[in-house]
């Protein structure tokens, strides 16, 4: 009987642990024994033993209505390493296969602050290179990683996000990031520098927002014809921003 890739090394006390431990997380308030086993279309008795694991390892809580709601322990495990280092740690052997493989450089843009901030950057492997230094704050609206975060963002998002930055959408903007919903990246000249093209793609995040934008500021070389190819640099930095993506299923 042939079996699923997907389903050859299945936990099923794990997978009934994490689905509960996710309802309870998507939820606004606390939820019932029963209420839980209906969302999840199980028995009270299938999920009696997770609850009391989830309870005594502190990962959620039992009210005095009896009631379950989740805990700040995840959090706490999420931050006891800064995210962005981690992040950034992450990052970097992706973004020096792209430089290596392009001969391009790229950089790494996160959204701190009400500004698009680089966080970290690669130089391309030769004596010519064109980089954004670390700690560059990049407009929203006429930069490759800026429109990638607006495209990506609710338009409630975006709209705070325009404010804190004090920028405003042209018509033609807003068009624009249709485009780059659609197509998952941008591919568009340069607003600062002539002759470079930013090609720039999202990383996307367990709960569908952008966490930061993987950008390759591609140069044409004219002595090394034929070594260097804009679509296969954006093949490069858009497979390093999925592979930087959580939660996030194959395409």
């Amino acid at each position: 009987m042939a079996t699923d890739e997907s389903d050859r090394y299945r936990a099923p006390a794990l997978d009934k642990g994490l689905d509960i431990f996710e309802l309870l997380a998507e939820t606004d308030g606390a939820l019932s024994q029963a209420e839980i086993a209906k969302s999840l279309e199980r028995t009270p008795n299938e999920i009696y033993r997770m609850l009391d694991r989830l309870v005594r390892r502190e990962y959620i809580r039992r009210t005095p209505e009896d009631r379950y709601e989740i805990t700040l322990k995840m959090f706490e495990l999420v931050h006891a390493r800064p995210p962005l280092r981690r992040l950034v740690n992450q990052a970097m052997p992706l973004l020096q296969q792209v430089a290596q493989e392009s001969g391009q450089s790229c950089h790494l843009v996160v959204f701190d602050r009400n500004a698009a901030v680089v966080v970290a950057q690669v130089d391309a492997p030769s004596y010519w290179s064109l980089a954004v230094r670390v700690g560059t704050q990049l407009k929203l609206t006429s930069t490759g990683s800026g429109l990638v975060f607006l495209a990506f963002s609710s338009p409630e998002n975006r709209a705070l996000m325009l404010k804190g930055a004090g920028e405003t959408m042209s018509p033609q903007v807003e068009a624009l990031l249709e485009t780059i919903r659609r197509d998952g990246y941008t591919m568009m000249p340069s607003e600062q520098i002539a002759g470079v093209t930013n090609l720039s793609a999202p990383v996307i995040g367990p709960l569908g927002s952008v966490m930061a934008v993987v950008t390759s500021p591609y140069t044409e070389r004219l002595d090394r014809e034929g070594r260097e190819d804009r679509a296969h640099t954006l093949e490069l930095v858009r497979a390093a921003a999925a592979s930087l993506s959580k939660g996030r299923p194959e395409d």
